[in-house]
């Protein structure tokens, strides 16, 4: 799933693309993508786009017409951009293909989307803050303003897992599942640890390496084309996706702990003390 520093890349990457052109048409092409109906998709033909915005994981299209397009790639979706679309319009298929947007250059960009679980959405909005997931959102972790003693009252009685409440995006907008995982490591702090049991100096850590994760991820992807991003985040993994692998901290082998929809990494020697943790899945399947 795309996460807030391939996000925040893609919208540079848009706003160097989009701003000052204007949108020709815009084809849906997956029913089940668009989420909203009125104003119509139509509205935003002709319109020229004025901005590209992120709010956490979701990009919005901003445009002189007035409506914003907003999307939220889920766990499968992406970008792909054209610098020439095909001539036509797309045909509705089996396809990865959800929505096309051209502009009047003849340029523009497809957002597609793998797998049999459709969770891309695309809204047609007067204002981003009508998207219940933006209206949900909690603060940004790079804000100028999100400082450590703000980080700190959002954990201040916080009872879920470090893990859980890193990923709560009403809590803080932005880290899924492979971030949080990196967020951890480089905080050396174990996944199960309770959020509002924190020491002071264990709050100032964690900050720190939430920060600095994502602002070497952002850096890393900035002035990417949109199509090298997801390769970018694999790379600069430590622990998230590579499990059985060598801790590049420690040389302690990388675990992971299994669910029913995802699944955490983590080294133990950096971050539980050397003890593996329950994984009651796999503790099923070997009885």
């Amino acid at each position: 799933m795309p996460e807030l520093p391939e996000v925040e890349a893609l919208k540079d990457f848009l706003t160097e693309h989009l701003v000052g052109r204007r949108v020709a048409r815009v084809l849906p092409v997956a029913v089940s993508v668009l989420k909203t109906y009125d104003p119509p998709l139509t509205a935003l033909e002709g319109g020229e786009i004025t901005a590209v915005r992120r709010y956490g994981k979701f990009l919005a299209l901003e445009t002189d017409a007035g409506p914003f397009l907003v999307t939220h790639l889920a766990r499968a979706g992406w970008l792909q951009w054209r610098d020439r679309l095909p001539d036509g319009p797309p045909r509705p298929g089996k396809g990865p293909l959800a929505l096309r947007v051209a502009l009047e250059t003849g340029e523009g960009f497809d957002l597609t989307e793998a797998g049999t679980q459709k969770r891309l959405a695309v809204y047609v909005v007067h204002d981003p803050r009508e998207v219940p997931g933006i209206a949900r959102l909690g603060p940004d972790p790079l804000a100028p303003g999100f400082d450590e003693a703000a980080f700190a009252a959002l954990l201040e009685g916080e009872r879920r897992r470090l893990k859980g409440a890193l990923r709560d995006q009403s809590l803080i907008a932005g880290v899924g599942n492979a971030y949080s995982d990196e967020i951890l490591h480089a905080a050396k702090m174990s996944p199960y640890k309770l959020a509002g049991s924190l020491t002071p100096e264990e709050t100032a850590a964690l900050y720190a390496a939430l920060r600095s994760t994502l602002t070497e991820a952002v850096e890393r992807s900035r002035g990417l084309a949109a199509g090298r991003l997801k390769a970018e985040k694999k790379s600069g993994l430590r622990v998230h996706g590579r499990t059985g692998e060598p801790c590049p901290v420690c040389g302690d082998t990388v675990r992971e702990v299994s669910f029913s929809d995802s699944s955490l990494q983590y080294c133990p020697t950096c971050q539980t003390g050397g003890k593996p943790l329950a994984d009651r899945r796999m503790s099923r399947l070997l009885k």
